[in-house]
């Protein structure tokens, strides 16, 4: 017998948990985490929140005008003005739930720049803002009866039942029905379809292509976004140089360590992610090497300890000591702008379907995140998905009444072996900061084509991993689509 909530939400980074603490408590909410709690895009976010908080010097204005210029003025005002707008309530309200952020000598909070923004208005918690935010949310989830939060609970399907969702999750060796009245999707980012991400393992793009397969309309999924200083190593996840390390004064070297972005910008190191990357990628053309550096060693050595301590034990285990040595880095995939269409109040075009955060396309970022944006986001339009579900209560829609088992059967073939690692591998040949040429887009369109037919169509049995292939294929395909119809 499938079991039913009020709320289904799906994630558990900032967005899902925050979406279930500003719905009402007469509401029954429950929130599945693919895998551990913690484990979330959300988790390992570094830098901070922009946000408005104070007008002394500093205004809505310049904060709107710092996003679009980012997004190459692709994005949606609309979007933006309610980011701008509404999020430094936002960002007060999870203080009231005990986030801390850190705070200047005389109690107020301390503000650090990065890439794109014209002004100090990023408020952090060292360099683990993300984590800070979600165990901070976490606990608050904790405390409320009406919300349950169930752990390694991958969903493999979601159908439209008559008033509401169902969502079909891996339990073990079987599964679960869960019958919702609204389902929210807070699932994150598509990392893993890439050879190097700083996303964690559970990045597949699985609400995307739950909400596709549902019949949701997708938006800019080649809207990637490339983060330009990764550590530069051989593992599949890359561990992330924060933006805010050239905010606080950095330098980018090349191989013959020398400064080079006044060659691309006039903002140098504080350019935007995606015009520091390409610049990244053209000099190493010039130069003939993919050996970067970036050099903060000239800021003294307890401001770095204390700042950056994430980052310092982080660059450590690879035999870096940030305070004395250059650290290594190339340009990897960080997020992802576009994502399940939805309007200002999270809706997508499926009715009772929600996405939040990464997963979901809002127009905010246009062609390129403004740094630390996303948290932001993650608050404002959870919030606004949270009222809108109450709005459609309050107006009286039916609540989900079935009773019969939606079951699928999980049996079959085993996934054949690679399949990830070939998708993967078209990916980063095909459209790596700036897509390939056109036969190598081509090329890889159709052969991702070819594995998501497969994927479809064979008898495979239903796993994690084959879902992660399944979703991995989907996204790819929807990108390459893209790039190869522009």
């Amino acid at each position: 017998m499938s079991k039913k909530c009020d709320v289904l939400i799906i994630g558990c980074g900032v967005a899902g948990l925050y979406t279930a603490l500003c719905l009402p408590e007469n509401l029954s909410i429950t929130v599945l985490s693919k895998k551990s709690e913690t484990v979330s895009n959300s988790s390992l976010a570094q830098g901070g929140v922009a946000a408005v908080l104070s007008f002394e010097n500093d205004s809505y204005d310049l904060h709107i005008e710092d996003t679009m210029i980012a997004g190459q003025r692709c994005n949606d005002i609309d979007a933006v003005t309610t980011l701008v707008h509404e999020g430094p309530d936002q960002v007060r309200k999870i203080m009231e739930y005990g986030v801390d952020f850190d705070k200047n000598p005389d109690g107020t909070l301390q503000k650090t720049l990065e890439g794109g923004h014209c002004r100090r208005r990023i408020v952090h918690h060292k360099d683990t803002t993300g984590a800070e935010m979600v165990n901070k949310l976490l606990a608050e989830v904790k405390k409320h009866k009406n919300i349950t939060l169930v752990e390694n609970s991958p969903v493999f399907k979601l159908s439209r039942v008559k008033s509401g969702i169902c969502a079909n999750v891996l339990c073990g060796d079987g599964q679960e029905e869960y019958l919702a009245s609204y389902c929210v999707l807070a699932t994150g980012g598509i990392g893993r379809v890439y050879k190097y991400t700083t996303n964690p393992s559970v990045a597949t793009g699985d609400g995307i292509r739950l909400a596709y397969e549902l019949g949701a309309r997708i938006k800019n999924l080649s809207y990637v976004q490339f983060h330009p200083t990764a550590f530069n190593s051989d593992g599949r996840e890359q561990f992330l140089i924060s933006e805010a390390v050239r905010g606080e004064g950095a330098y980018l070297l090349n191989c013959n360590k020398e400064r080079f972005m006044h060659r691309y910008d006039e903002r140098l190191e504080l350019a935007p992610r995606d015009v520091v990357s390409k610049a990244i990628i053209i000099e190493s053309r010039r130069t003939g090497s993919n050996n970067f550096y970036l050099d903060i060693t000239h800021r003294d050595r307890d401001y770095l300890l204390n700042r950056f301590p994430g980052i310092y034990e982080g660059c450590l285990k690879y035999g870096v000591d940030i305070t004395k040595d250059l650290i290594p880095i190339f340009p990897c995939q960080h997020y992802l702008m576009g994502g399940i269409e939805v309007d200002l109040n999270s809706r997508t075009t499926v009715s009772r379907l929600y996405a939040v955060g990464e997963c979901s396309n809002t127009g905010v970022h246009g062609k390129n995140r403004l740094a630390s944006n996303s948290l932001l986001e993650a608050l404002v339009f959870a919030r606004r998905c949270a009222d809108d579900i109450v709005r459609c209560i309050d107006l009286g829609y039916p609540s989900v009444s079935e009773n019969y088992s939606h079951a699928v059967d999980l049996d079959g073939a085993p996934l054949m072996k690679g399949v990830r690692t070939e998708i993967r591998s078209i990916m980063q040949r095909s459209y790596f900061v700036m897509p390939a040429n056109d036969d190598a887009v081509r090329t890889g369109f159709k052969r991702v084509g070819e594995i998501l037919t497969r994927l479809k169509n064979g008898k495979f049995k239903i796993t994690p991993d084959y879902c992660e292939a399944l979703s991995l294929a989907t996204v790819a395909y929807i990108i390459l689509r893209e790039v190869s119809d522009k």
